[in-house]
């Protein structure tokens, strides 16, 4: 890293921040403007493969695009300064978290990695979380904490700490957490500083960035000539709206193209609910019919309507008035997902349903019964999840299928229990407040009798 810039520590090296917020800043060094460069490191051992090729790269590596039309370019990202390797006590990650340097400290994180419940309490009894609040460091929140008591005890300044992923209200949520997290290890001096020296904007961000598969590294290879070990894939479209507040400083994203607002909300809303939880009904649709890939279940004009439907009939309604054209946007997310270059896979995206349930659907069904109107297109999602997890139950899925927050001895529960449907209506994990109600259960029961004479009817 230059010794004059400011530095962004990220958490997470994996495909997406690589394919969006890297190239951000990528582009805006392009612009002549060097005032910021990224450091990336991670939490846990399992990415030390890209970390390495990274490290070995000087942080270089080439992205590669596609629109739904099949035209690829290729940009090598140079924005990346610094490759932190990783280490069990998280020591060198520590250390340039707290370096003065340092201004932004941003993560991507699963829904499931925050630990939250749906009135934003976190899961003290899951077994990381529980290691950290005794000192560990393998949770956000663990390792967020080592870097601000070092920040706290160095004199290392304000810090602003930027989420980028598909949390719902994610900066707000994160500090909840942190503080409930920091309070409970009685850490009151720390808590007090974060208070007083941090920020965490709320942030929408939006690239289709598949797992890479060999094939990008053979096309990068045959378009630039470089044997790239660690490239990435997305999509050509782009979207990134983030809550102007930074305590200690920020790029000039907006120079180009990202949405500098006071609110994310209804970006975020829409995003969520007509971007993310499509894409799972189409994930699972497309599973429970046999296809392997995203654009082929966008491509099937039956699980298309499911999408379709369940944005128009439900979500829209509850999500109107909006700056956003919503009938646009979801024309726009399908074709999106039609596209046949992108091979997306069906396991990527019908991962973590019991935080995908709670996170991007739920509160749609339940602002629909607020509305006394029954989710009827909305239960179609859940009952395709509710068949969908009844193949994995029997060792029936033509995957792996991986759920970071699910407890698979309550999952395979519910197939085992004399009625099904009422256990898993039961749940609270997926269902909070919704769980066990008589609305759930009647529009779940009726969903789950249109899944299966939809399924029975297909060739």
């Amino acid at each position: 890293m230059t010794s004059e810039a400011n530095v962004i520590l990220h958490i997470g090296a994996g495909s997406f921040h690589r394919a969006h917020q890297a190239w951000y800043l990528h582009r805006l060094n392009e612009t002549g403007d060097k005032s910021w460069s990224l450091a990336v490191g991670n939490i846990r051992g399992d990415m030390n493969a890209v970390l390495e090729a990274l490290a070995a790269q000087n942080g270089e590596y080439t992205l590669e695009t596609v629109t739904p039309k099949g035209e690829r370019e290729y940009e090598t990202i140079r924005a990346i300064k610094k490759v932190v390797p990783w280490s069990a006590d998280l020591a060198e990650l520590v250390a340039v978290g707290a370096d003065p340097k340092t201004k932004i400290v941003s993560f991507t994180v699963t829904e499931g990695g925050y630990y939250l419940d749906e009135h934003d309490k976190l899961d003290t009894a899951n077994a990381d979380l529980a290691a950290d609040l005794k000192g560990g460091k393998t949770t956000i929140y663990g390792a967020i904490a080592a870097i601000l008591d070092a920040r706290m005890k160095n004199g290392a300044g304000k810090v602003s700490l930027q989420n980028c992923d598909n949390l719902r209200s994610n900066g707000d949520r994160f500090k909840k957490g942190m503080l409930q997290f920091l309070e409970l290890r009685g850490e009151t001096a720390l808590r007090d500083w974060f208070n007083a020296n941090t920020s965490c904007p709320n942030a929408m961000v939006d690239r289709i960035t598949p797992r890479p598969t060999p094939d990008v590294a053979e096309r990068v290879k045959a378009a630039t000539g470089f044997a790239d070990q660690a490239p990435v894939m997305g999509e050509k479209f782009i979207q990134w709206v983030i809550e102007d507040r930074f305590v200690a400083g920020r790029p000039a994203w907006e120079k180009v193209g990202a949405e500098m607002v006071d609110s994310v909300h209804a970006y975020e809303e829409a995003k969520i609910r007509v971007l993310n939880a499509s894409h799972s009904c189409i994930a699972w649709a497309g599973t429970l019919v046999g296809l392997q890939y995203i654009h082929e279940g966008t491509q099937d004009m039956e699980i298309r309507a499911l999408a379709d439907a369940y944005v128009t009939d439900d979500v829209i309604p509850c999500l109107t008035p909006s700056p956003i054209d919503l009938a646009k946007y979801r024309d726009v997310v399908l074709d999106r997902f039609s596209n046949p270059y992108i091979k997306d896979t069906n396991q990527r995206v019908a991962a973590d349903g019991f935080s995908k349930i709670p996170g991007f659907i739920a509160p749609t069904l339940s602002e629909c019964f607020a509305r006394n109107v029954d989710p009827d297109s909305t239960a179609i999602l859940p009952a395709l999840f509710f068949r969908f997890l009844e193949r994995w139950h029997e060792g029936k899925l033509p995957y792996t299928y991986q759920d970071g927050v699910m407890d698979a001895g309550v999952a395979h529960g519910f197939f085992q229990a004399s009625d099904p449907v009422k256990t898993f209506v039961g749940d609270k994990l997926l269902w909070g407040s919704m769980a066990q109600t008589e609305g759930l259960e009647r529009v779940m029961r009726k969903a789950i009798s249109k899944v299966d004479a939809w399924l029975g009817n297909r060739p």
